[in-house]
């Protein structure tokens, strides 16, 4: 369970944290919530699908790690087998909460990124922010904007009637047969489909690359699976 409080400088001016990354920190999950502006970056290295939390609930986008729960393929000996690291998952022990209309850090006493020996010090010993610190400051505020951000596209997407479930099913190499249910992308017929001034109007938002981006994603299905294969191969 989590345990985020209020970060202060004075009950938590000797905490460090841990910043590597590794099945021990927390971190075998399938998936991550991102959002538009991040698509850039994630989509050279993991498939950028839409999931929904209940039937009534609107369409998420994440980005995928597995197959299975508690399945990161990214994750091995060395550390995060990837060049870029989602921001959700890059800026743990620290989330935002309020304080009536302000927004604050806050920290998860309960990660096993905290520690008092080892990592990055989150305050200077006069009390200050740390580099460390100021650097997952303005990581937080892009990831506030950012998942802020998700509702206005997501509903363009619907009213456009452009997300749409899809399966896979997956046949590894050591013949094992899995499906991969229960998620969206975006239907690229219906896309190309759209009129020319539907079009304009999803650019002027700044919706017609991340939809794109989106797309191109859908190609690391390939190396997934791929990874998919090995760490099986590995295991036996």
């Amino acid at each position: 369970m989590a345990n985020p409080v209020l970060l202060n400088n004075v009950e938590h001016k000797d905490l460090r944290v841990i910043t590597r990354h590794g099945s021990d920190m927390d971190e075998s999950h399938p998936f991550v919530p991102t959002f538009p502006a991040e698509f850039r970056l994630l989509q050279a290295h993991y498939p950028i699908i839409f999931r929904k939390e209940t039937e009534d609930a609107p369409f998420e986008p994440i980005a995928l790690f597995g197959f299975e729960a508690d399945e990161n393929l990214f994750l091995d000996e060395k550390g995060w087998d990837a060049a870029t690291v989602p921001l959700l998952v890059d800026r743990l022990p620290f989330l935002i909460g309020r304080d009536g209309d302000e927004l604050m850090i806050h920290i998860d006493l309960d990660s096993p990124r905290i520690s008092k020996l080892d990592g990055e010090p989150i305050f200077l010993p006069h009390g200050g922010m740390s580099p460390y610190l100021e650097s997952v400051n303005q990581m937080l505020v892009t990831v506030h904007h950012g998942m802020g951000s998700n509702a206005a596209f997501v509903a363009a997407l619907v009213q456009n009637e452009l997300i749409e479930s899809f399966s896979l099913d997956v046949t590894l190499d050591d013949g094992s047969q899995n499906r991969l249910a229960g998620f969206y992308t975006i239907n690229e017929e219906k896309l190309e489909a759209l009129d020319g001034a539907v079009v304009a109007e999803l650019h002027k938002a700044g919706y017609l690359a991340p939809i794109y981006y989106q797309l191109a994603s859908l190609s690391n299905f390939r190396a997934l699976i791929d990874r998919k294969n090995a760490r099986r191969a590995a295991r036996s």
